[in-house]
């Protein structure tokens, strides 16, 4: 399906449902495609993994002693 832009920016949600449906959609400028609309699969994207607590443990197996210590290129700022 080809929408002009005009009729894209009026229609929304109305388009979105129908991308979400699993309909392809081009948005026309001045006649000339310039974007395409397509369904991303399951919503995938959206979803952020699961935080398992403790996860990272044991990933930092060693830190400098002076990991804390004032930059050098700092001590200026810290006067």
């Amino acid at each position: 399906m080809t929408i002009p832009f005009e009729q894209a920016q009026r229609d929304l949600a109305k388009l979105l449902d129908q991308v979400a449906a699993g309909e392809e959609m081009v948005i026309t400028r001045n006649g000339l495609p310039v974007a395409r609309m397509i369904a991303e699969k399951n919503g995938t994207h959206l979803k952020k993994p699961d935080r398992v607590p403790g996860s990272a443990k044991g990933m930092i197996i060693s830190i400098a002693p002076d990991f804390d210590a004032p930059l050098d290129d700092m001590r200026e700022y810290m006067e």
